[in-house]
């Protein structure tokens, strides 16, 4: 299964022109270009908050088929599988896709993770009213006119706050679609980085440690194995896996935001050996920890 890294990458292998912004980009997708993507199945490291009018074709998130019809919006984080078939659009819709490092060292890093919608247990699209497409559609363009403008100190701001509005927006029209609804309860994999995120925000990281795989599998009723083989079937990766990407994406968010130490951000993040945590950072990112935190000082 194909991975991207990059939003470059992406476009690159499926013939689009280069993105104005390598960490942020927007697509406007008409009947003549839907967006189809040479890729139909694959993962990547950029969120996707996408609103398309289908007429046909299947889209499906994880394990989940989205049930699209005018109006729906789909919102797809770092690392899920998504896979695209045979889609033809009803009318014009839109694609924006956010590096996670565009969101370091802004609120949006850890309110992004907050939004239930990004997660497995939403099991169908947004469905928007007139009004409500109306009023993401107008926030849309405010991003597309600052991202066209000439890019000064105030564009990347700018643009965040729009991007924070229609989250909360979406926030807001899916309590209102689910109003009478029972929410489907989350799969393995919501839970699991849910503990995750309570783990971390707890303090448990740093005063015990790097969570283990029987840990986390304990916290769940089910064994170490059995965790992993059920991560793997829904994500591609096992739970070592999403427990070290968890924790690098904490890393890469803390070298930039204070003046920490490499060996005091490591033992912030429950690592006892510093070098370890050095090690496991240039594997994931290719840059060790002081090489990523000079591009930011420069």
């Amino acid at each position: 299964m194909k991975h991207f890294k990059t939003i470059s990458e992406l476009y690159k292998l499926n013939g689009f022109p280069q993105p104005e912004n390598p960490l942020l980009s927007l697509i406007t997708c008409t009947q003549l270009n839907s967006c189809t993507l040479a890729y139909t199945e694959f993962t990547s490291d950029f969120y996707m908050i996408a609103l398309k009018k289908m007429k046909s074709g299947t889209f499906l998130y994880g394990k989940t088929k989205y049930d699209h019809d005018n109006g729906s919006m789909s919102f797809i984080k770092p690392r899920q599988i998504i896979k695209l078939e045979n889609i033809e659009l009803e009318e014009e819709g839109f694609i924006i896709y956010i590096h996670e490092d565009f969101l370091l060292n802004h609120a949006l890093h850890s309110e992004i993770k907050k939004y239930g919608y990004f997660d497995y247990e939403v099991n169908e699209a947004l469905h928007l009213s007139p009004k409500e497409e109306e009023i993401i559609w107008d926030l849309y363009h405010k991003i597309q006119t600052e991202y066209n403008n000439n890019q000064d100190e105030y564009t990347k701001d700018i643009m965040m706050t729009h991007i924070d509005s229609i989250l909360k927006y979406a926030q807001r029209f899916y309590k209102r679609q689910f109003l009478n609804r029972d929410v489907l309860s989350g799969t393995i994999t919501s839970k699991f980085l849910g503990i995750l995120n309570t783990y971390f925000e707890s303090g448990q990281l740093k005063n015990e440690g790097l969570p283990s795989v029987k840990y986390m599998a304990g916290q769940l009723n089910t064994s170490a194995r059995y965790l992993s083989d059920l991560l793997k079937q829904e994500t591609g990766k096992t739970a070592l896996d999403h427990i070290h990407i968890f924790l690098i994406e904490e890393a890469k968010n803390l070298l930039i935001s204070n003046d920490n130490t490499i060996a005091e951000t490591a033992y912030q993040l429950g690592f006892e050996n510093p070098p370890y945590f050095t090690r496991l950072f240039k594997k994931e990112v290719g840059l060790t920890p002081m090489e990523y935190k000079e591009q930011f000082l420069n």
